[in-house]
């Protein structure tokens, strides 16, 4: 009898898997459902890639106009960028480019950012 339970203690062990390590754990604690850049929210909504802080007065939209595929990615070709109010609906465009490659686009973007948060202290 013995040796039949040590049977189904053994059988029970090889059962059991090792855990996998993952991140979602870490972001369900946290509470951050946002990838953060440089200490500022990054969002994809569709083609428009919108970053900065919701608290902040101003926000930088990236629009992905178009794209060509490399293998299985889709690599940005022409990006518009805007600086905006962060006021929702009724926001101003502050100031507006074009860029090739989402690099650059992000970029000027991420400067005039910068810029308009540091002269809005």
């Amino acid at each position: 009898m013995a040796a039949a339970t040590n049977k189904e203690n053994e059988e029970k062990k090889t059962d059991v898997k090792p855990k996998k390590k993952t991140t979602k754990k870490k972001v369900q604690e946290t509470g951050n459902e946002y990838l953060d850049y440089k200490g500022k929210k990054l969002v994809r909504v569709g083609n428009e890639i919108y970053y900065g802080n919701p608290d902040e007065p101003y926000i930088v939209t990236f629009r992905l106009e178009d794209s060509e595929d490399l293998m299985d990615l889709s690599i940005s070709k022409r990006v518009i960028i805007e600086l905006k109010t962060n006021e929702g609906k009724a926001s101003k465009l502050i100031r507006q480019a074009e860029r090739d490659g989402l690099y650059k686009a992000f970029d000027i973007g991420m400067f005039w950012l910068d810029q308009a948060l540091e002269s809005n202290k």
